[in-house]
This record gives C-alpha cells, structure tokens and sequence, in this order.
C-alpha cells in the first residue's frame, strides 16, 4: 500500500492521526448501517416472496372467473359492460425514510368511498355472477399490488444503497486506513531518525565544547 505524499512533521502526524481516527469511527458506522441495511433488506425480500405469491393466486383466481363469464357471455357484450367505469381511484404517493433510504408509501382513495356497488361500472342485469366475482376479486387484489409495488421498488432501491455502502466500507478498510497507518508509521520513523540525529548532533557539539574547555585550561 503506497503511503500519501506528505510531510514528515510533527504537525502533519497529528493531522493524519485525527484523520484516522474519524476513518475508523466513519467505517464502523457505516459497517453497521450496512449490516442493518441486509437485515431489514432480506426480511423485505421475504415478505415481496410472499406477497407475490398471494398476488399471483388472487390474479389467477380472477382470470379464471373471467374466463367463465367470457364462456357465458359475448366478448362484445363484456366490452360494453367495462367499457364506462362507475369511480375513478386516486393514488397517493408519499416518501419514508429507511435508514437514509426514501422508499415510497402508496395509498388509493375511491371517489365513491363507501358504495360497493360502485367498484361494478355495469347493472346486474344481463351479466353473470362469475363476471361480478371476477371484478370484485381483481379490486379486493388492489391494496395487495400497491404494497407490492412498495415492497419491490424498496428493495431495488435498498440494494443499491447496499452497494453504495459496501464501496464506501471497502475503500476504507482495504485504502484510506491502512494508507493513513502507513503514513503515520513513515513519519514516526522519520521523527524518530530526526531526533537520534539531533541528539548525536547535540553530543558532538558537547564534546567539542569540553575538548575546548580542556585546551583552554591547560
């Protein structure tokens, strides 16, 4: 690991110590930002496995009743059935922060709230009660789709800050550490020489100094 291009000062070690020290404290936080980000990140994963596996039973279970009033029916006639819709449905979007993570929180609200007929956008007369039951279950699957939804953008979103963390944990561990330790080690050892020197050079001048004192007092 090459070490950073710096001076070999007195000023400068404590710079890089402080330096250290914040590195080493940045990467134990974010080594556990990034364990708590795969705890919370694998249990979404396991609820989006069950979640999809309820939805695509509810979407199958209505598709069949679908194909039953289909059989019963004419294809022009559940046409115009579908055709005009009874309500509109308002979806809400709102943000949640997860661990630094904005993942989105999704809601509808029907325009007419409280009336069950209205999810119907035909009259019961002239259409069969596999048609009725199909509609009814596609809607009762809606609030499961949303958190669906939900659940599969979190944790696309999740996984790349995951990602993101494990560079940054990475290139701490494996560069900005050890290079600041080699550095601080490189300086300490030219330190260290800087002052052996200066002590050898303070001895040479004693002993010049009392070589002199000598001449002189014979």
């Amino acid at each position: 690991m090459a070490k950073l291009n710096v001076n070999p000062t007195r000023m400068e070690l404590t710079r890089l110590k402080a330096r250290l020290a914040t590195s080493v404290r940045g990467h134990k936080l974010l080594k556990d930002k990034q364990d708590e980000l795969m705890r919370r990140f694998i249990a979404m994963i396991k609820e989006n496995k069950k979640l999809r596996e309820q939805v695509e039973l509810e979407m199958t279970d209505s598709l069949e009743d679908f194909l039953i009033a289909r059989a019963m029916n004419s294809a022009e006639m559940l046409e115009e059935a579908l055709l005009i819709p009874k309500e509109s449905i308002q979806l809400d979007i709102q943000k949640k922060n997860l661990m630094s993570v904005y993942v989105p929180v999704m809601d509808f609200k029907r325009s007419n709230e409280g009336d069950e007929t209205s999810i119907f956008p035909y009259g019961f007369h002239g259409t069969s009660s596999e048609l009725d039951d199909a509609v009814r279950k596609l809607y009762n699957a809606l609030p499961d789709l949303l958190r669906l939804a939900e659940v599969e953008k979190a944790c696309q979103l999740m996984a790349d800050e995951i990602e993101k963390t494990r560079r940054r944990v990475n290139a701490l561990e494996y560069m900005t550490i050890p290079q600041l330790e080699e550095t601080i080690d490189y300086i300490r050892m030219k330190l260290e020489e800087n002052d052996r020197s200066s002590i050898v050079r303070i001895m040479k001048v004693k002993e010049i100094i009392n070589k002199n004192q000598e001449k002189e007092a014979y």
